[in-house]
């Protein structure tokens, strides 16, 4: 079963091996449509907003695999599916350079307020230069700190060099080899917090990372700084990112991910300047989707024709349910 209709053409191949159940309507599956259609399936390609709990993987009744069309998998229940016996993939790798371009420009379209500048010229309110209209904050020769190291946060880095940059990153582990190739420096959060003109981060959702970045370190940035978000919405508490930002206690931030998708009407952040607000178009180019889809796919197919997957989750599996590879 797949719940959206992925870009390219991957499910040709999956249909010659499979009979494949496809939502063929542009918007997502309701709950009971997924517990309905899923039943009887050996496989599942799921989106980032599908909730796959024991309940659903029990409608199926034979359910072998869950391959989510997405590098994050805060929408599974992965120690559920192992218990169960299912395999979980996701797509790592192929999205790293597109979301971490889409850092970038959140980080420079916050700097130089260019959404509030285009509406401010849009809305017919631009009646000539003068020396303060618009003015937002240089980028080159800052200092750029990134929450989580990983694909991701190593390529944002790499984009930072040719902004002169010095970068600081926190991580619960060291990663010895991008601070050698790129000369970034290793800190522990509170430095990263203080220190840093832009702050952009690549952490997981988890448990330990839910509100990871909340009122206590809000409070440690500068005044001056910006808070750039492209990971899961979650990780950042929102109700205390808009006092702050209301407050000016930071100049500004620039958001991919909410921690309620897609973003509410009466949410406050939309009615702030300071903030440049995008609807989770971190992966969001054709070559990029398409190739998610492809892997996604092939995870599938490895995993319902008994070989290793390429982007295998919970490796832990294969102690009781070994695959060739």
């Amino acid at each position: 079963m797949v719940t959206r209709q992925p870009l390219g053409n991957s499910l040709d191949r999956l249909a010659k091996i499979a009979e494949v159940r496809l939502n063929r309507e542009d918007r997502p599956m309701t709950r009971e449509e997924i517990l309905e259609g899923v039943k009887d399936c050996d496989g599942l390609i799921s989106l980032p907003y599908d909730r796959v709990d024991g309940e659903l993987m029990d409608a199926s009744g034979r359910l072998k695999v869950i391959s989510n069309h997405a590098v994050g998998y805060d929408n599974i229940d992965v120690e559920a599916a192992t218990k169960r016996g299912i395999f979980v993939t996701n797509t790592p790798d192929v999205l790293t350079e597109t979301t971490a371009d889409l850092a970038w420009a959140l980080i420079l379209a916050t700097a130089r307020r260019l959404t509030e500048a285009e509406r401010f010229l849009r809305e017919g309110r631009w009646r000539s230069w003068s020396p303060g209209l618009m003015v937002g904050t240089d980028i080159y020769g800052k200092t750029l700190g990134i929450l989580g190291m990983g694909r991701i946060g190593v390529a944002v880095a790499r984009r930072a060099q040719g902004f002169n940059m010095k970068v600081l990153y926190s991580d619960v582990f060291r990663n010895e080899r991008a601070e050698k190739e790129l000369g970034i420096e290793y800190a522990d959060l509170k430095r990263v917090l203080k220190e840093s003109d832009f702050v952009s981060v690549h952490v997981p959702l988890m448990p330990s990372t839910r509100h990871f970045v909340g009122e206590a370190e809000l409070n440690l940035m500068k005044r001056s700084a910006i808070l750039v978000n492209t990971s899961r919405g979650p990780v950042v508490d929102e109700l205390a990112l808009y006092k702050a930002l209301n407050e000016r206690r930071i100049a500004g931030a620039g958001l991919d991910v909410f921690e309620r998708e897609p973003i509410e009407p009466e949410n406050p952040l939309l009615r702030l300047n300071n903030v440049v607000l995008v609807p989770h178009i971190g992966s969001a180019s054709i070559d990029t989707r398409i190739a998610m889809g492809d892997l996604a796919v092939k995870n599938l197919m490895a995993t319902l024709q008994g070989r290793m997957p390429p982007a295998l989750v919970n490796k832990e599996i294969l102690k009781t349910k070994p695959l060739t590879s």
